[in-house]
C-alpha cells in the first residue's frame, strides 16, 4: 500500500518513500502504459453551438437602419458607405458569436439604385440544410 509507505517531510516538499529511488520512481509505476489518443472530428454541431440567425438579423437590420434609413444614392459614396456596412456588420456579428466559435462569416453587401430594374446575384458554397441557415 502506498499511503503506509509515504511520510511527509521531504526536503522538497513532496512526500517521501522512504527508500532511495525516491517518489518518481514510485508514482512511475503506478503509471501505466500510456495510451495514445486518436483525432476526434465534429461532423455536426452541438446545438449549443448552432448559429444564431435571428440575432444576426437583428444587427443587420439595426446597421441598415443606422446606415441607410435617410441616405439618397450616390455613386461616389456607395463604395465607402458599402465597406463601412460591411465592416460594421461582420464585427458586430463576430462579437455576438463569441471567441469559440467554429463559424466564418461572410458578409456581402450591394447598394445600387432602384430605377424598377432588377438583378442578379450568383455565388458558389457548400451549403448543408441540417445545420446552414
Amino acid at each position: 500500500r502506498i499511503s503506509n509507505i509515504r511520510q511527509f517531510g521531504g526536503s522538497q516538499g513532496r512526500p517521501s518513500t522512504g527508500s532511495s529511488t525516491g517518489y518518481s520512481d514510485l508514482e512511475e509505476g503506478l503509471k501505466g502504459p500510456q495510451v495514445v489518443l486518436e483525432n476526434t472530428y465534429q461532423l455536426a454541431p452541438k446545438d449549443s453551438q448552432k448559429f444564431p440567425t435571428k440575432k444576426a438579423e437583428d444587427i443587420m437590420k439595426n446597421v441598415f437602419l443606422t446606415h441607410l434609413l435617410d441616405s439618397k444614392f450616390s455613386s461616389d459614396t456607395c463604395k465607402n458607405l458599402t465597406t463601412q456596412i460591411t465592416e460594421t456588420v461582420k464585427t458586430q456579428v463576430k462579437a455576438e458569436l463569441g471567441s469559440n466559435n467554429r463559424f466564418k462569416v461572410v458578409v456581402l453587401v450591394m447598394i445600387g439604385a432602384n430605377f424598377g430594374q432588377g438583378a442578379r446575384v450568383a455565388s458558389r458554397c457548400l451549403w448543408y440544410p441540417q445545420y446552414d441557415r
